[in-house]
């Protein structure tokens, strides 16, 4: 005998219960990137998320429970996102601490850049939740620290100094992209990278 639905309603539309929660979460992450992207943290609403997205805030809660938790969860995806690139933009056998820093630094600046949406969410509008900012500032100085480690013994040999350079240096680049994101990117990319390598490597060396 074939098998039959589990229960009422298990499929509609062709579409698993599990596939249109997928679906509805799907839009209403993209109608948060574009409200978000677009106003203030203050002046977007639950209800102005779920009317974009044409989901009801019934179900808007069964996947975030409140506008901070979606902001939160938006900034958690888009940061990874960000890093994973950063990551795979490093050089393997770098000359140099600017060599290594030059297209780690062309690939942020890029793809912020390239996706001004995303670059608000986590420049301008996530900032405002202190404790996320400082947790995404230590993931990204874990990130550079590791793949700066072999180009730096000097700092390295002593760890704390080592951690705290780093962890001074990406949030000196990260106040730099805020500045930048908050007046519309209209500076060239290219000059801005060239600015935050400089930095990087004076501070380093």
């Amino acid at each position: 005998m074939a098998d039959r639905p589990s229960g009422r309603g298990e499929t509609y539309g062709g579409q698993s219960r599990e596939e249109r929660a997928a679906d509805r979460r799907e839009r209403l992450v993209a109608a948060a990137v574009a409200l978000f992207a677009a106003r203030d943290y203050d002046d977007v609403t639950v209800a102005d998320v779920c009317t974009l997205a044409r989901v009801s805030k019934r179900y808007f809660y069964d996947h975030f429970a409140d506008r901070e938790a979606l902001v939160l969860a938006l900034h958690r995806e888009v940061n990874g996102w960000l890093l994973e690139h950063v990551a795979a933009a490093a050089p393997r056998d770098p000359d140099g601490l600017e060599a290594a820093l030059r297209p780690m630094l062309a690939a942020l600046v890029r793809l912020l850049a390239q996706h001004p949406d995303r670059a608000r969410i986590v420049y301008i509008n996530a900032p405002r939740m202190e404790l996320r900012r400082r947790g995404v500032l230590r993931e990204e100085a874990e990130l550079f620290g590791r793949l700066l480690a072999p180009l730096a013994p000097r700092l390295r040999a002593d760890p704390m100094r080592y951690q705290r350079t780093i962890l001074a240096l990406i949030a000196g680049v990260s106040e730099v992209l805020i500045d930048w994101v908050w007046h519309d990117m209209r500076d060239p990319a290219e000059p801005l990278v060239d600015h935050l390598t400089g930095l990087c490597a004076s501070l380093l060396e």
